[in-house]
């Protein structure tokens, strides 16, 4: 076996790698199809209040809706930072 042919073996083809790839569009696709529209929009106006007190990054918040037989349930899970830091005053 020469050193060309190891490489050639070890590479997936491209259609294995364009599937899977699809694959995991379609999964994420579904996964946003059951949410409503307003979650983003929510998800950023408590990112910006949460801010006004405590600098947290874009991803220190997530919203999530979670759907029962007789009820809707809406998750927020916020990360805050470990280092103290003080709120900020004045809202800015």
């Amino acid at each position: 076996m020469g050193l060309l042919d190891y490489f050639r073996s070890s590479r997936p083809a491209s259609a294995a790698v364009a599937k899977e790839r699809l694959q995991i569009l379609i999964a994420h696709e579904r996964a946003q199809r059951g949410k409503p529209d307003y979650l983003p929009k929510l998800q950023q106006e408590l990112l910006e209040v949460i801010r006004k007190y405590v600098s947290v990054d874009d991803d220190a918040i997530s919203v999530t809706m979670e759907q029962d037989e007789d009820r809707e349930i809406l998750g927020v899970n916020i990360i805050l930072p470990d280092d103290g830091e003080r709120p900020r005053r004045g809202g800015g």
